[in-house]
Formats: C-alpha cells, sequence, structure tokens
C-alpha cells in the first residue's frame, strides 16, 4: 500500500486544478493521498477575531482537491474557524458531496476529535489531526464549533497563540493523544497522526515541544506523524522505526491574503510584519505564493506499508514556480531539494538522515 502525504493546501484562487495539476500524478499513483485543509471553502460565516483571520475560500475548490487525487484532509489548523461555524459547515458538507473524509474540526469537540477512516488495500487506514498552536478560541468545545487541539504551555504564561513562544508538552495532551489513538487502534490496522505544529516562515527549527509531541504520540501507537503549518518544510526522524515528517511545508498554496496590497487591515499589517518578524524578503515573482526563498524546496511524504507492517519512507520532491504553483522536480532540482532535506534535518539537531535516488529516506 501506497500512501501519499501533503502539507498546507490554501486554495484561494480561481482555477483550482491548474495549481494542483503539477503534483496531482503522485496523488493519483497512491493508494491514498491525505493533505491538510488550511482554510475553510465558504461563501458565508462571521469573520473570527483573535489571529489574522483568513478568507474563505472559494466552495468549488473542494471539488478540485478530490480531482486532483486527495482521499482524506486533515483540519485541525489555526485557520479553519476563520469564518466561524458556519465555515466549518460549509467546509464539511462540500467534502462530503466531494468523496472527502475529514477529521480535526466539527461543530463539536467530540466530532472535531472524530478520526477518519478509510479502507484501502484491505486494510483500515485512520487519521487524527490536532491543532498545536492555537489560538485558543479556534479550539472546539462542548458546544463551540471549532478544531481539535492538544495544549502546549507557552514559556511565559501567554495565551496560546500561532506567535507566541509554545515550548512544553502538557499533561493534558498526552492525555488526549493516548485516549484517542487508542480507541483508534481498535477500528484501524494503520495510525496516522496529523499535527499543526512548529515555528512559521523559518528553516529548519524546531520548537522545544515538536519531537516531544511527535514521540508521545510514536508511543501511544500512532504508525505515522504528520507535521504542517511552518509554510516551509522541515526534517525528517524515526522514532521506535515510525516516520516523523516534523513538516511537510506548503502541499499547494495560492493565495492573495498574503500580499501587502489589499484592503484588509490585519491581513496587510500581517504580510509586512511577517518579513520582518521572521527575517526574510519574499521572492517578489511569487505573488501567490509569498514565503521564504527556501520554501520553493518542497516535498510530499510518500509511505509504502509493507505486508509484514514494516513501514517505508520516502520523499517526492516538488519544486515550486512562479507564481505559486507546485510541479514535481525533476533532474537537477530533484536532487537539490533531496539534499536540502538532508541537510536541514541536521542543522535542527535531528538524527542524519541519507535520501536515495527514489526518494526513500534512511536512517
Amino acid at each position: 500500500m501506497t500512501i501519499v502525504l501533503a502539507g498546507d493546501l490554501v486554495l484561494d484562487e480561481p482555477d483550482a486544478p491548474h495549481w494542483l495539476a503539477g503534483i496531482a500524478p503522485a496523488l493519483k499513483g497512491a493508494d491514498l493521498a491525505v493533505g491538510h485543509l488550511e482554510v475553510p471553502h465558504t461563501a458565508r460565516g462571521q469573520e473570527m477575531q483573535g489571529d489574522v483571520p483568513a478568507p474563505g475560500a472559494p466552495p468549488e475548490n473542494v471539488a478540485a482537491i478530490a480531482g486532483a487525487g486527495f482521499h482524506m484532509l486533515s483540519l485541525a489548523g489555526n485557520h479553519i474557524a476563520d469564518c466561524g461555524a458556519d465555515g466549518i459547515a460549509d467546509t464539511l458538507s462540500l467534502m462530503a458531496d466531494a468523496g472527502l473524509v475529514g477529521a480535526g474540526a466539527g461543530l463539536s469537540l467530540a466530532e472535531a476529535r472524530k478520526p477518519a477512516i478509510l479502507v484501502v488495500s484491505d486494510r483500515r487506514i485512520g487519521l487524527l489531526s490536532y491543532n498545536c498552536v492555537g489560538p485558543e478560541n479556534s479550539w472546539a468545545s462542548e458546544r463551540q464549533a471549532g478544531c481539535a487541539y492538544l495544549r502546549i504551555e507557552t514559556a511565559d504564561g501567554a495565551p496560546i497563540a500561532p506567535a507566541a513562544d509554545l515550548v512544553r508538552v502538557t499533561d493534558e495532551a498526552l492525555e488526549v493523544l493516548r485516549a484517542d489513538i487508542a480507541a483508534l487502534r481498535e477500528k484501524a490496522d494503520f495510525v496516522m497522526i496529523a499535527l499543526h505544529k512548529g515555528v512559521v516562515h523559518t528553516p529548519a527549527r524546531l520548537a522545544p515541544y515538536e519531537r516531544a509531541i511527535s514521540h508521545a504520540a510514536i508511543d501511544a501507537g500512532a504508525d505515522v506523524v504528520i507535521g504542517h503549518h511552518a509554510h516551509i518544510v522541515r526534517g525528517i526522524e524515526f522514532h521506535r522505526s515510525k516516520p516523523i515528517f516534523h513538516g511537510l511545508g506548503n502541499g499547494c498554496v495560492v493565495t492573495s491574503a498574503l500580499s501587502p496590497a489589499q484592503d484588509h487591515p490585519a491581513r496587510r499589517e500581517w504580510a509586512e510584519r511577517r518579513k520582518a518578524l521572521f527575517g526574510f524578503e519574499p521572492d517578489p515573482a511569487y505573488t501567490l505564493a509569498p514565503f521564504h526563498p527556501e520554501a520553493v524546496n518542497a516535498m510530499l511524504g510518500r509511505l509504502t506499508v509493507h505486508d509484514d507492517g514494516r513501514i517505508e519512507a520516502g520523499i517526492i520532491p516538488v519544486d515550486v514556480i512562479a507564481p505559486g504553483r507546485p510541479v514535481l522536480a525533476e533532474a537537477e532540482r530533484k536532487d537539490a531539494i533531496a539534499r536540502y532535506i538532508e541537510n536541514i534535518t541536521a542543522a535542527a539537531g535531528l538524527p542524519p538522515i541519507t535520501i536515495a535516488h527514489d526518494g526513500t529516506v534512511s536512517a
């Protein structure tokens, strides 16, 4: 069984099939393709206050995500609740209509913590999805729509938010992970945990809690940990021989919401402030993906699950071309991206890895 994993999907622009077409062959070539839906797809809803809110993406783009080859989506992130309960309800309805299953968001916490399960090659594959970065008002509760979450302590006791100094895994987070994974293991043969975590727009660096929460998921029974949120790829490691993709970066992000040339005051201010905050200047050619210049070194994760249960991990190198379209890398770029991922893995203090010419990752 082959599984392909993609990072953040933000499809705010028209003609979503065009933006996805460059990676679609890899998605369609797998038995299962999994991505992370970063924003709600809706034409209604009330804008959430607190974090810098993302606009609702075009509803018709959900069908394009399915058409590109995706089967399963994680939803727990810092923007999925940006259009309130209506945005989440519309997104879930559109996914159901498109034949997509998802985990991590719902009209209540119980719904948000419910796993997604698909039968693939006679195996039951389960996915759980959690937001580790806040903001807290995006989290679901017994009576409030939102996303599933794992509480991470801040260094100074400040509220949990993407820009906060998040450092320590709480006992509450560990209890949630253990309970949810134990329940899913009774229903699924293969368990995937998606974590929206880390520090955005910064090459290589892992926050202090990231390895701890990822290892805890494996220790609790997960077969793979899938990270996203940083909008730039992170290193890869193995724990108990199980793969951890600390950050898959951008799966396909094409948006005008990060442009300084817009009418929304909060988004316009953030577009400028993040460059100073994280010390980068986007390439002006990348008008729809104005991220750190190193974010052009992208990837899809690849898993091969053998009949004896052995999991072989790999990458599919992806090149991001202006103005922000991901395409499967070829020739020199393919090798350069593999070397880049090896280098950032070491730079983050993770055990060194080797990526073979076919993309297979070994410790």
